[in-house]
C-alpha cells in the first residue's frame, strides 16, 4: 500500500471496512432468517397438527380429504405427512412410517414438541402434539404427529440471504461511488497545490500563498519554511561565489602578470626578484583562498552546529603552540592564561578552531609585525566562557572598531596583504554558538573577545596552580 496514491489509500481504508461490515451483516441476516423461517414453519406445523386432529375427530378417524392436503401443500410449499394414534397407542389414520424421535425426547401432554429428522433420505421438520379428546370413540389422549420436508424453508432462508446480499451490495456500491466522489472533491485543493508547486521554476522559491484546508496548513507552512531556508542558502552561495570571484580576480591576474614578467627577466638577479614577488603574491592569494573557504565553512555549519563537550583549554593551547614557530621567527611571545574553573564546554570544535586561528593570525599579522606579545585569556564564568586574544601593537583606531567585523573591510593604511575576513569569520562562529564577538578594552594594542554562553553547572574546586599564566613561545 506504500506505493498507492493517497486517493486509492483513502478509498480502500473507507470502503474495505464497509465490505467487512456488510459481510458480517449478511451472515447475521442469514442466521436471523433461518431462525425466523424455522419459527414461522413451526407455528404453521402446529396449526396443521391442530387442524388435522380436529378433522380426524370430526370424520371419526377417516383419512384427510385430498382437497385439504392439497391446500396445505400449496400453503406450505412442501408436502405434509401425518399420523394419528389413539389413547392406547393404536394406529388411527395417516402414514405408517413417522420419523424417529430423538432418544432423549420428552413429550409433555398439551405442549408441542418440535425436532429435526430424516425420512426416506430427506430432511424433515416434525411436531408431536398430545391432546385430550372428549369424544366417545376417541376418548382420552390422542397423539398427532405431523412432519414436512424443509426444502421450502431452506429456500426461504436463502431467498432472504440473497435479498440481504443484493441490498448490501447496492448500499456498498452506492457508498463506494459517493466516497470516490467525496475523496476526489476533498483532495482537489491538494491537487491544485501540487500543480502550483510543479509549475514553479527553480528560481521561484517564494512562499505558497494558496488557500488550503486546515489539515494541510502545517505542511504548507513547513514547505514555506523550507523554501525560505533554500532561498537563504542560495543567496549565501551566490554571495560566496560573487565574493570569491571579486577577491580572486586581481590576485590571479597579478600572478599571471608576474609569472609572464619572470619569463622575460634580463638577468638572474632580476629573475630572482620577480620570482620572489610572484611567491609573495601566491602566498597572499593562498591566504585569501583559505579565509574564503573558512568563511564559507562557518556560514555553512552555522545552521547545524555540531555541539560536543570540548576541552577548550587543550584546544586553545594546541592552536597557540601551533603558531609558536611563526611567532618565534617574528620575535613575538605567546602566553595562555586560564581563569575560572575549567570544565568541558559544548561547542563545535572545528568552528572554534577556525575562529581562534584567525584571532592568532590577526594578532601576529597586525598587532605584532615587529615583535611584541600576544596574550590569550580563557575565562570560565558560571554561564559563559570568554576567549580573549590581545596584542601589544598599535591597536585599532576608534573610528574603525564598528566595521572591523564586516567582510573584506580593511583599515586604510593596511599594508600586510590581509583580505579582511579574519574577524568576520570570528563573528560568524560566535553567532553560530549564540554568542558575540567584540573589541575588548586594553591598555595597549588590540583585544578581541569571543563570548560563548553555556548552561550554568556546579563547578568543581580546583587548585590555584591548575591554571597558571604560562608562556608558549
Amino acid at each position: 500500500m506504500n506505493s498507492w496514491s493517497l486517493r486509492s489509500r483513502l478509498f480502500v481504508l473507507i470502503v474495505l471496512p464497509l465490505i467487512v461490515i456488510a459481510a458480517f451483516a449478511s451472515i447475521a441476516r442469514y442466521m436471523m432468517a433461518e431462525r425466523m423461517s424455522e419459527r414461522l414453519y413451526d407455528n404453521t406445523l402446529l396449526a396443521v397438527a391442530l387442524t388435522i386432529s380436529r378433522d380426524v375427530v370430526l370424520s371419526e378417524g377417516d383419512v384427510l380429504a385430498e382437497q385439504l392436503l392439497d391446500e396445505l401443500t400449496k400453503a406450505l410449499g412442501d408436502p405434509v405427512y401425518y399420523q394419528v394414534t389413539g389413547p392406547d397407542g393404536r394406529f388411527v389414520t395417516g402414514y405408517s412410517n413417522p420419523p424417529q424421535m430423538p432418544k432423549d425426547a420428552k413429550v409433555t401432554r398439551g405442549v408441542p414438541y418440535f425436532y429435526d429428522a430424516v425420512v426416506l433420505g430427506q430432511p424433515v421438520r416434525a411436531v408431536v402434539l398430545q391432546e385430550f379428546i372428549s369424544e366417545p370413540q376417541f376418548g382420552g389422549w390422542v397423539t398427532v404427529e405431523v412432519w414436512q420436508t424443509v426444502f421450502q424453508r431452506d429456500a426461504l432462508s436463502l431467498q432472504l440471504l440473497t435479498q440481504a446480499i443484493i441490498l448490501m451490495t447496492t448500499v456498498i456500491a452506492s457508498a463506494a461511488l459517493l466516497v470516490w466522489f467525496g475523496i476526489n472533491r476533498g483532495l482537489r485543493p491538494l491537487l491544485k497545490l501540487r500543480e502550483a508547486v510543479a509549475l514553479r521554476s527553480p528560481d521561484d522559491l517564494g512562499p505558497i500563498r494558496r488557500k488550503v484546508p486546515r489539515e494541510v496548513r502545517s505542511l504548507v507552512t513547513a514547505m514555506n519554511a523550507l523554501f525560505s531556508r533554500l532561498s537563504e542558502a542560495f543567496a549565501l552561495r551566490d554571495a560566496f561565489i560573487s565574493d570569491a570571484a571579486h577577491q580572486l580576480r586581481n590576485p590571479i591576474a597579478a600572478i599571471q602578470a608576474q609569472a609572464e614578467a619572470a619569463t622575460t627577466a634580463p638577468n638572474e638577479a632580476e629573475l630572482r626578484s620577480r620570482v620572489a614577488e610572484l611567491a609573495d603574491t601566491a602566498r597572499r592569494t593562498g591566504r585569501l583562498t583559505q579565509q574564503l573557504l573558512s568563511m564559507e565553512k562557518a556560514r555553512g555549519r552555522g545552521a547545524s552546529v555540531q555541539l560536543k563537550d570540548t576541552d577548550l583549554t587543550r584546544l586553545v593551547g594546541d592552536l597557540a603552540r601551533r603558531s609558536a614557530e611563526t611567532a618565534l621567527r617574528m620575535g613575538v611571545s605567546v602566553s595562555l592564561d586560564v581563569r575560572g574553573q575549567a570544565r568541558p564546554v559544548p561547542v563545535d570544535a572545528v568552528m572554534i578552531g577556525e575562529a581562534v586561528e584567525n584571532l592568532l593570525d590577526n594578532a601576529l599579522r597586525y598587532g605584532c609585525p615587529a615583535g611584541g606579545e600576544v596574550n590569550i585569556d580563557l575565562v570560565y564564568d558560571p554561564d559563559s566562557v570568554t576567549i580573549r586574544v590581545a596584542d601589544t601593537g598599535p591597536g585599532i583606531p576608534p573610528e574603525h572598531r564598528n566595521r572591523v567585523f564586516d567582510r573584506f573591510y580593511r583599515i586604510a593604511d593596511d599594508t600586510t596583504g590581509g583580505c579582511g575576513l579574519g574577524l568576520a569569520i570570528v563573528q560568524k562562529v560566535a553567532e553560530a554558538h549564540n554568542g558575540t564577538a567584540q573589541i575588548g578594552a586594553g591598555e595597549t594594542g588590540a583585544a578581541v573577545e569571543m563570548i560563548l554562553p553555556i548552561a550554568p553547572v556546579r563547578l568543581m574546586d580546583i587548585d590555584e596552580g591548575d591554571s597558571p599564566s604560562r608562556p608558549l613561545a
